[in-house]
């Protein structure tokens, strides 16, 4: 029997207990001797190593999103944990649940400066600011306490990522296995019992409303509460609208179910909002996304900052999802406060609106009409894909990324590499921009090692698009956004992926529909300049946003 141990047999040992099936991560002279454990336990962990240190977080993002287990990330310190921070800020923004593993310089040096390998000025405060849990590892036996609290705290209460630091010499050490600490876990968050007099607030406003409006954010995905937010919606009447994080928590399909835009008709008739597991937060000023006026507001949040101004609840319950919906339900009377046949109403008003983008909507449609029910579709900062937040139908959870409210330019496309790994072969759709794909394009390369069902589709025209739009609408000339871009065709016949090009929706559909089998394809669109979708999105457009008028809102017509 095995009477020592080194630290980094501790750290792989500890992964496997925790149960990762998956890594992201990059080698290196620090994580020498973790990854000689993890090549003593060929089979245990899978092991995907992407080709830049920002895919190993992006990647470990996607695979939470798609599965909802926690994914995990591991890089060298220094200019690796630098690399890796605009994954780690995409995944808090979004609410990832995801434990990244960077070492530390020697214990010796850790603070004084002493210009040794991967140094640099506090780490650990970086790492923090992007992490809401966070621990520098004191001790090699003190490694396994500190991922297996590592694992309990990620997907705890709000899932979010967690850091661990490690002394590079610690992984090198040895160490009695007697020594070695025990495990750590946390109290579970968000389901100790709710407050009688506060259920009864919150349901006798919700119960006296005229027309109660569900707004749902990702929190409901996290505690898969869809259900019950159907369930409410149904016993009362009530329309189901749905945040960029909440899409697919409840099918597009549900006669109440509505994205933000429908979601202006509703909240424009709306005397008590009831905000379940989002921020509610306006993304580029300090304002909640709805104003309060006379409406009423009941929230429901795991994480009570989210409760704070500049929102204004009328009544706060500080709980999961899933468990303050359950504890309410009961408490709502039963009736129809807006029918099905009004909802349908105010959709189609919506979709009529998104109808006149063109050619971004035929393209979505397309996309929609190629990918199976049960694809995962991951969406990016791109000319199509603004109007993909409203227009891409999405019918079961976990089926839609977006980037947060990070809005990481160049994310989809590792994101969706991980997504692809969680996704138990289910095809992944990623649209990007061929501005956003030059952050990441080199994962060519990682698709098509490890063979994943990823079909990439690049809208190409030219120019940082969304910039040249902004810039030429403000100030009526445009400067620093046109592209040099490499012939995409060859790109991808050099990494030995499939690639065809296309220039109309119906081409779309149909390439997309060839690359459903098998690995990785690259589609390429060619498009021009595109009519702006920003005065559709959002519930309240952003300021300066300015599009056609549009029509009579249904819910002003009285009921016939």
């Amino acid at each position: 029997m095995k009477t020592t141990i080194t630290g980094g047999e501790i750290l792989v040992d500890s992964l496997v207990r925790n149960d990762v099936k998956d890594l992201f991560f990059i080698p290196g002279i620090q994580l020498d001797w973790a990854v000689e454990a993890l090549r003593k336990r060929p089979g245990e962990i899978n092991l995907f190593v992407p080709r830049h240190e920002q895919s190993t977080t992006y990647m470990a993002d996607g695979y939470y999103r798609a599965t909802g287990k926690t994914g995990t990330a591991m890089v060298v310190p220094g200019p690796g944990a630098l690399n890796a921070g605009a994954g780690l800020a995409t995944a808090y923004a979004s609410n990832s649940g995801m434990v990244f593993i960077t070492p530390q310089i020697h214990s010796g040096g850790v603070g004084k400066a002493y210009g040794l390998l991967h140094e640099i000025k506090d780490q650990s405060g970086y790492i923090k600011g992007l992490t809401k849990w966070h621990t520098l590892v004191g001790a090699p036996t003190a490694i396994s306490g500190a991922v297996s609290e590592a694992y309990s705290r990620a997907g705890n209460g709000r899932p979010r990522p967690v850091g661990i630091e490690i002394p590079h010499d610690y992984l090198q050490t040895t160490v009695d296995v007697a020594a070695v600490g025990s495990t750590v876990t946390v109290e579970k968050e968000g389901c100790d019992p709710i407050e009688e007099r506060v259920l009864g607030e919150a349901a006798a406003l919700i119960n006296s409303a005229r027309l109660p409006v569900l707004y749902i954010g990702g929190g409901v995905i996290a505690s898969n509460a869809g259900d019950s937010v159907r369930r409410i919606a149904e016993r009362i009447g009530a329309p189901i609208v749905m945040s960029d994080n909440g899409r697919g928590a409840v099918s597009d399909r549900h006669p109440l179910a509505m994205n933000s835009l429908a979601g202006r008709a509703v909240f424009e008739h709306a005397d008590v909002v009831v905000v379940i597991g989002s921020r509610f937060a306006d993304a580029m000023t300090p304002t909640a996304s709805w104003p309060a006026g006379a409406t009423k507001y009941v929230y429901i949040n795991i994480d009570a900052g989210d409760l704070t101004p500049p929102r204004a609840p009328d009544v706060a319950i500080v709980a999961d999802a899933g468990h303050a919906l359950a504890s309410l339900e009961d408490r709502l009377e039963k009736r129809v406060a807006l029918s099905n046949e009004r909802a349908a109403e105010v959709k189609s008003w919506a979709q009529a609106q998104i109808s006149m983008i063109q050619p971004q909507a035929a393209y979505i449609e397309a996309m929609r009409n190629a990918l199976p029910e049960d694809g995962i579709f991951v969406n990016e900062l791109t000319q199509v894909g603004y109007l993909s937040r409203i227009a891409f139908p999405v019918y079961e959870p976990r089926t839609y990324i977006g980037p947060g409210y990070q809005g990481t330019l160049g994310y989809g496309f590792p994101v969706a590499l991980g997504a692809a790994v969680g996704g138990g072969g289910r095809r992944v759709l990623s649209i990007t921009g061929d501005g956003g794909f030059g952050w990441n394009l080199q994962e060519l390369a990682t698709a098509k090692r490890y063979n994943l069902p990823v079909t990439l589709v690049v809208f190409n025209d030219g120019h940082y698009g969304n910039v040249r739009a902004i810039q030429n609408r403000v100030f009526g000339a445009e400067i620093a956004v046109d592209l040099c871009n490499p012939d995409f065709q060859l790109l991808a016949k050099a990494f030995g992926v499939p690639s065809v090009q296309v220039d109309t929706p119906e081409a779309l559909g149909a390439a997309i529909r060839d690359s459903l089998s098998g690995g990785p394809v690259l589609i390429e669109v060619k498009i021009g300049v595109v009519p702006s979708p920003w005065h559709l999105l959002r519930l309240q457009p952003m300021a300066g946003m300015k599009g056609p008028e549009a029509p009579e809102n249904p819910l002003d017509r009285a009921t016939q």
